[in-house]
């Protein structure tokens, strides 16, 4: 009974989201989950709202989730200043999720800056990669 009431929801919120348009998907893991940003930006885009409220529903479905949101930029500018923007860009992902409802006691943030790149190189195709949030349970 319990399989079917679960396929059904499924179904149902597919067919919501569909009809509504909306592109917000509970991932299966919150570990890696990133969303991206502009350069010198920690402004929160359409696409990084969506998969931060998808990480919203996993945990309102997973209530004893705690996680940690890093910060992260590309090579260019001084570690200060990215170290800075990093914060801002965690803190920005953090607050979507705290709007949605999660409470902020579940969520800490960290700033790396420029010293984790997600990919290694120059160049735009390179940068807009390592200017993330990277989300990852505590």
């Amino acid at each position: 009974m319990k399989i079917k009431n679960i396929a059904l929801l499924a179904g149902t919120a597919g067919i919501l989201a569909a009809c509504c348009g909306s592109s917000v998907v509970e991932p299966a893991d919150l570990n890696e989950q990133r969303v991206f940003f502009a350069f010198n930006s920690s402004e929160i885009s359409e696409d990084a709202e969506n998969n931060l409220l998808g990480q919203s529903l996993y945990m309102k479905h997973h209530e004893g989730v705690k996680i940690q949101i890093a910060g992260n930029c590309d090579e260019r500018g001084s570690s200060e200043y990215n170290l800075a923007l990093g914060a801002r860009r965690a803190n920005a992902a953090k607050s979507v999720l705290v709007k949605d409802g999660i409470s902020a006691k579940r969520i800490s943030t960290i700033s790396y800056g420029k010293e984790r790149p997600l990919k290694q190189g120059s160049g735009e195709s390179v940068w807009k990669w390592n200017r993330n949030a990277t989300t990852t349970v505590k």
